[in-house]
C-alpha cells in the first residue's frame, strides 16, 4: 500500500491550518492489532481481516476499517464477528510483534521530544514545544510522526494537533484513520460545541443517560448550563470538570510516567471445563505467552496474579508476590498453578482463566535470579532462545511438549 493510497488532507472539518500553540500531539496508531498482523499478510489488505481467538467463544481483539464497515468491533464475541462478517479472515494475535512494533513507535517519539506520556501500546501524548526549533511547526512534526511510522513500521496512525490534551485527543479520532487534524486555538469552542456530550473525557454511558435526562446531547448544550446544576447532578468534582472541558479548558500536562504496572493474558475456554490437567496446560501456556511478552517489552515483574471465571459468570483473582523480580515462564507458571491448586476446585466447571503479572519495572535494573534447582543462565536463557526461534518461524515452532497431549485431554478438541 503506497504512502499516496492512504495519505488524506492535513486538517479538515473547515478548522484551517494555524497550528500557532497547539504543540500537543496525541498519536493514536489505526487498528493497530489488526495493521501489524497485516505486515505478514500484505495480500489481505483492503479486505475484512479480524484479529481474535479462533474459537466460538474468545472475542474480537481488533479488526480492519473493512471490517469494521459491517458491523465488527474490538471485544466482540468472535461467534457474532462471524456471523456478521461471514467472510472476513479470521488471524491468531501475535503479541510478541505487537510488543516489538510498540516499542519501535515509543522509541520514535521519544527522538522528537522527551515529553512522551504512552496511553497504551498504540498511543501516547506529545508536547513538542522543545522540538519546534529543531523540527519545525507542529503540523510539520505531526507529518513527519505519520511519514516515519508509515515507512519505518509499514502501518498507519492520526495525529491530533491541539493547545490541551483533551482537545488532540479528539481530533486524532476525527482524523481517522490515516489523518491529521489541526484544531487551533481560536476554534476549540466551533470544534467541541457541535460534538455529543458522549465525546467528553469522562463521559460513560452512565453518565451520558444522566445528561441526556436534563436535556443535554451536545456539547454545546452542557456548555451553557450552570455549573450548579451540573453539580447537584453529577457532583461538585464531576461537574466542574465536564464543564471545564466543554469550554475546552484542561490544563493537564503531558507526563512521562511509569511503564505498564501490569501485563497479562486471558483465555476463554471453547466450552467450560472443569478438568484440573486441562486448566494446569491452560496456564502453562499463558504464563509461556505472558513470559515472552515481558521480555519482548523490556520488563519483569514481582506479583503473579490469577482470574478464573466459573461457567456463571462469577470470577475470582488470587495473587502473589515474590520475593524477586521475574520475566521466566516456568516460575511464572509455577506460581500461577500454586494459586490455583490452592483454591481446591473439585470438578468445578470454569470458563476462563488468566495469567497476569504486576509491579512492573525495567529489565535493566532488575538483578537475576535463579530458579531454586535451576542451573545457572539455564532455564532464562533457553526461553530467550525459544524467543528468538518464534520471532523467525512463528509462535508455535516451539511449544512445551505437555501442551501437546493435557490439552487434547479436554473433550471438546
Amino acid at each position: 500500500m503506497s504512502r499516496s493510497q492512504v495519505r488524506r488532507p492535513t486538517g479538515h472539518l473547515g478548522l484551517g491550518g494555524d497550528d500557532a500553540g497547539c504543540t500537543i500531539l496525541h498519536v493514536d496508531m489505526d487498528a493497530f492489532y489488526a495493521s501489524v498482523s497485516l505486515r505478514s499478510h500484505p495480500e489481505l489488505h483492503g479486505t475484512p481481516v479480524i484479529v481474535g481467538g479462533g474459537g466460538t467463544r474468545g472475542v474480537v481483539l481488533s479488526a480492519t476499517y473493512e471490517a469494521r464497515a459491517l458491523g465488527v468491533h474490538s471485544a466482540m464475541p468472535m461467534s457474532r464477528a462471524r456471523r456478521v462478517a461471514p467472510h472476513a479472515v479470521i488471524l491468531e494475535p501475535d503479541h510478541h510483534m505487537y510488543a516489538q512494533v510498540s516499542r519501535n513507535v515509543m522509541a520514535l517519539f521519544n527522538s522528537i521530544t522527551p515529553l512522551v506520556e504512552p496511553l497504551s501500546l498504540d498511543e501516547a501524548f506529545l508536547d513538542v514545544s522543545g522540538a519546534l526549533r529543531r523540527l519545525g511547526a507542529p503540523a510539520a512534526i505531526g507529518e513527519l510522526i505519520r511519514a516515519r511510522v508509515h515507512d519505518e513500521q509499514q502501518i498507519t496512525c492520526s495525529v491530533g494537533v491541539a493547545t490541551t490534551k483533551f482537545v488532540a485527543k479528539l481530533a486524532s479520532t476525527r482524523a481517522k484513520p490515516d489523518g491529521m487534524l489541526i484544531v487551533p486555538a481560536g476554534k476549540v469552542i466551533e470544534f467541541l460545541h457541535p460534538l455529543p456530550v458522549g465525546a467528553l473525557w469522562g463521559v460513560g454511558e452512565r453518565t451520558e443517560e444522566q445528561l441526556t435526562r436534563l436535556g443535554l446531547r451536545t456539547v454545546a448544550d452542557l456548555a451553557n448550563t450552570p455549573v450548579s446544576t451540573l453539580t447537584r447532578a453529577l457532583g461538585p468534582a464531576a461537574g466542574q470538570h465536564l464543564h471545564d472541558l466543554s469550554w475546552g479548558r484542561d490544563d493537564r500536562s503531558v507526563t512521562p510516567h511509569e511503564p505498564d504496572k501490569s501485563m497479562g493474558n486471558e483465555t476463554t475456554f471453547p466450552h467450560d471445563i472443569d478438568d484440573p490437567d486441562v486448566i494446569h496446560a491452560y496456564l502453562l501456556q499463558l504464563s509461556d505467552q505472558v513470559a515472552g511478552r515481558l521480555r519482548s517489552a523490556g520488563y519483569v515483574g514481582r506479583t503473579i496474579a490469577l482470574k478464573v471465571r466459573f461457567s456463571d459468570f462469577s470470577t475470582i483473582s488470587r495473587s502473589r508476590t515474590l520475593s524477586h523480580p521475574t520475566d521466566v515462564g516456568k516460575e511464572i507458571y509455577d506460581t500461577a498453578r500454586g494459586l490455583y491448586d490452592a483454591l481446591g476446585l473439585q470438578r468445578v466447571r470454569i470458563r476462563l482463566v488468566g495469567v497476569r503479572v504486576e509491579g512492573l519495572a525495567g529489565a535493566d535494573g532488575a538483578p537475576a535470579q535463579l530458579l531454586l534447582g535451576e542451573p545457572e543462565h539455564g532455564r532464562r536463557d533457553a526461553e530467550v532462545a525459544i524467543d528468538g526461534l518464534r520471532a523467525r518461524f512463528g509462535d508455535a515452532a516451539v511449544r512445551a511438549a505437555r501442551l501437546v497431549d493435557p490439552i487434547r485431554k479436554d473433550p471438546g478438541e
